[in-house]
């Protein structure tokens, strides 16, 4: 099932409680929680945020006497090593320690303190052990995310702790336990959920123009500006420059053409890393770090989305809440891969498809060479068009349930939990220290049932009838219609495939084969034309296949336009013909059964 639009969070008649836990993994998370959390406020509602994270990533978004915050944590998400590593075998044991360990007094303590507050829905972003507690106090529970930790924890039980599998099939139990799953973009498997909804991004909302950042920073429009941000506030993580520096000496010095010999104290970013005339906002700086005179250290409270927009680029490791603010304001991200990461694939892709990805390797952003890659990034064209308004759309979905509201199974279910286990196992079973490689028909299922198949050139009225809102002949992208009178026909009569003039007696049965014909297309899509000759068999045809000599030869007269357009296999549809129909009503329908199930094709387009 897929909401892409809501007509905004109104105030439910009934008060309603929510009790919201955020997994202790990252930034990310608790910052697209708060847009959710504001919008659920915003329509009358209080929620009780459990979260690990400072009060001040929420208390300065949102200042609301119906916020609480909860400081809890039950679960500890991914160990770095550094900024760029993950721990695989400490996270398993921190976990283990976190989660599993004091599970019965979790659980104990969870369901006193839900029945306490009367929560009315419990909503995981994405801690396991909510979905096990709110069952068990009789409450619904809804996820949501882009990723669970069972899918992230099995390759780590695969690769360092196969002592530990216990945690992944307990993980996928709890998760079994949520009525339905939120699904964000740039998913990653998730089986255990029994039903799926996908929303749109959720992106933090702009306080600020382009215009009026760069105008409080003292930075004019024309002047080229990258942002360097590695996980954002210092509070949260370490500085992104320390992690490197221990990165430098500890791992990567051999690895390094230049030989830099440098300990974390005298590491230090240089002017000559920028393109002339560029300037760098370095989210994270310490207090005491100096920076070159190009380089500017933002504010440990800086409003990071209102600086990314105001940005011509962005550097830093990807995340949910770095990718998803690239593409909503349509900035180039010059990233770096992160080790034992699994998440990352999924929302390089989305970056790589949506072109705004640039991929820097590591040695190159430690060494400083970066200016390659941040004059590549800012010739790129991101072409994100999807919607921003996911925290808006989740908050009004988690609203109707909590109300009562049960969203009906999505019949296709099955086949996207299958889906989802067959990419799993091809996670787990693939070559250790080789990155996963996201099928296609995976990566494209996101959009198996959203593909808009009608023409542009025509909408319904009222009344039924179609009317032409464009009738202009297609734009020739690439090629040549080199005068052949056929091809520009056929091109005519691709164009007006679905235009109605009511001014021509037309048959609504020819109406009807129009219009079917016009929705084999994607029309956002390119449509390829070809144009091949007839031939002329007098010896051969299929005999050529076993050797045999052929006598065949192309002629001028009965040349053939086909088009076609590349369409995912759900898209084609069944185009009833209008000889099948006539059958039907013959006079001896069951004679023509035969025929007529032949006549009824699945068109490939």
């Amino acid at each position: 099932m897929r909401i892409e639009e809501c007509e905004g969070v109104s105030a439910s008649r009934k008060h309603l409680v929510f009790a919201y836990y955020v997994t202790g993994h990252g930034f990310g998370h608790a910052t697209r929680v708060v847009e959710v959390v504001r919008n659920l406020i915003l329509a009358g509602h209080d929620v009780h945020v459990v979260t690990g994270a400072p009060d001040f990533v929420f208390t300065s978004e949102i200042q609301s006497p119906r916020l609480f915050i909860r400081k809890v944590l039950l679960d500890c998400g991914a160990v770095q090593a550094d900024a760029l590593t993950v721990d695989r075998l400490a996270s398993l044991e921190k976990y283990s320690e976190t989660a599993v360990k004091p599970r019965e007094s979790i659980l104990a303590t969870e369901i006193e303190w839900l029945n306490s507050i009367k929560a009315d829905l419990v909503v995981s972003d994405v801690v396991p052990v909510a979905c096990r507690a709110a069952a068990d106090a009789g409450i619904r529970s809804v996820c949501v995310t882009n990723f669970s930790w069972d899918f992230i924890y099995a390759e780590y039980v695969m690769a360092a702790g196969n002592h530990h599998r216990s945690i992944v099939w307990q993980i996928a139990e709890d998760y079994s336990h949520c009525e339905f799953l939120i699904r964000l973009p740039g998913f990653c498997p998730m089986p255990a959920f029994r039903d799926v909804i996908d929303v749109p991004l959720v992106v933090r909302r702009l306080h600020k123009t382009r215009k009026e950042a760069r105008k409080e920073l003292g930075i004019s429009d024309d002047v080229k500006m990258v942002i360097l941000n590695f996980g954002g506030q210092v509070r949260i993580l370490k500085t992104v420059v320390d992690l490197m520096c221990t990165q430098i000496c500890m791992k990567y010095i051999p690895l390094s053409p230049l030989n830099v010999h440098c300990d974390p104290s005298g590491w230090k970013l240089k002017e000559e890393y920028l393109p002339s005339g560029w300037l760098c906002l370095v989210c994270g700086a310490s207090d005491s770090q100096e920076l070159p005179p190009n380089f500017i250290k933002l504010a440990k409270d800086a409003y990071t989305p209102d600086l990314i927009a105001a940005s011509d680029c962005m550097l830093g490791k990807i995340g949910y809440g770095t990718v998803s603010e690239a593409l909503a304001f349509k900035l180039p991200f010059v990233f770096v891969r992160r080790d034992y990461f699994n998440e990352e694939p999924f929302l390089r892709n989305m970056l790589e498809y949506y072109q705004c990805g640039v991929e820097m390797i590591r040695r190159d952003l430690l060494t400083g060479h970066w200016k390659p890659y941040l004059e590549h990034a800012i010739s790129l064209k991101p072409c994100y068009e999807g919607g921003i308004n996911g925290g808006e759309v989740a908050a009004h979905i988690l609203q109707e349930t909590a109300i009562g509201k049960h969203y009906a199974s999505d019949k296709f279910s099955g086949a996207r939990r299958l889906r989802d286990a067959i990419v799993l196992g091809y996670q787990l079973q693939r070559v250790p220290g080789r990155d996963i490689s996201i099928p296609e028909w995976y990566s494209s299922a996101e959009n198996e049932l959203n593909n808009s198949t009608g023409s542009p050139a025509t909408q319904i009225i009222e009344n039924g009838s179609l009317t032409s809102t464009c009738t202009g002949d297609f734009e020739i992208l690439h090629g040549d219609l080199q005068g052949l009178p056929d091809t520009k026909s056929f091109l005519k009569s691709l164009a007006e495939l679905d235009v109605y003039d009511p001014e021509k007696n037309t048959e609504k049965r020819q109406i009807r084969e129009r219009k079917a014909a016009a929705g084999l297309f994607n029309w956002e899509e390119d449509i390829y034309v070809s144009r091949a000759p007839g031939r002329l068999d007098v010896m051969g045809g299929i005999a050529d296949y076993s050797g045999s000599l052929v006598l065949q030869m192309p002629i001028v007269k009965k040349s053939l336009p086909r088009c076609c357009a590349k369409n995912h296999a759900s898209g084609n549809r069944l185009w009833k013909h209008a000889q099948a129909r006539k059958c039907k009503r013959t006079a001896h329908p069951a004679s023509n059964s035969k025929y007529h199930t032949n006549i009824e094709t699945r068109l490939n387009a």
